[in-house]
């Protein structure tokens, strides 16, 4: 019985499978596409996908551990080469199985496998190959940091200029608000001083003839007192 095995083993020993897998693995990556059993094929995605996710870093030791796997020298140059370069944006996933049917012969369920980035009818812009992106553990260059916090400092300075120009039109408005106001106050102040020059005669005119209305009351009262 097989409780708690989860690796199929294709009624092969374990160095039967080996190299049947490694076969499959360089027909698969020389073609991007073949046709097996379903059991194959299954067991072959579990076996491959890990080496391509190992080939999307192009270095020594990575090369050394894939041709371990695959004992191939123009198989591991195709998958480091465009193979790399398509599934580089890809986080896994990158074989498809499709199941065929039964064949004749023996009655075995067949499948096809295929590189899902290499499929043109479904993944109409596959055909765009993309660039690896390099990386280093010392982090990022000077230029690249400098150029960030140049970005970082004349952002701020930019969101606040777009305010200022916004307020020009109010600004004008005010301008123009403060100009009439003046010029009423100007008209008010000229209305009182001309009001207050008409009014000067008339006191002084109240002025002279206060005395001479006081003057025939005090005669009368000298008459009384006589």
């Amino acid at each position: 019985m097989r409780h708690g095995d989860k690796i199929n083993n294709l009624g092969r020993t374990v160095q039967h499978r080996k190299a049947l897998l490694r076969n499959l693995s360089i027909a698969l990556i020389e073609h991007k596409r073949i046709t097996t059993t379903l059991a194959k094929a299954k067991a072959l995605r579990r076996f491959i996908e890990p080496i391509v996710t190992k080939a999307k870093n192009n270095t020594t030791h990575s090369r050394r551990v894939v041709f371990g796997y695959l004992q191939n020298k123009e198989a591991v140059k195709e998958l480091y080469g465009p193979i790399a370069s398509r599934v580089i944006d890809r986080d896994g996933g990158y074989l498809r199985v499709i199941k065929l049917g039964f064949r004749k012969g023996d009655g075995a369920e067949t499948a096809m496998i295929e590189f899902v980035d290499y499929n043109e009818v479904y993944n109409p812009n596959s055909r765009k190959d993309k660039t690896a992106k390099k990386t280093r553990r010392g982090g990022k260059k000077a230029s690249a940091v400098e150029a960030a916090e140049a970005e970082t400092a004349t952002a701020p300075v930019a969101e606040a200029v777009a305010p200022v120009v916004e307020q020009a039109p109010e600004a004008e408005v005010v301008h123009e608000q403060a100009v009439e106001a003046a010029s009423i106050a100007e008209e008010t102040v000229m209305s009182v001083e001309a009001a207050v020059e008409e009014q000067a005669p008339v006191a002084e005119a109240t002025e002279e003839q206060a005395p001479e209305a006081a003057a025939p009351a005090a005669e009368e009262e000298k008459k009384e007192d006589a």
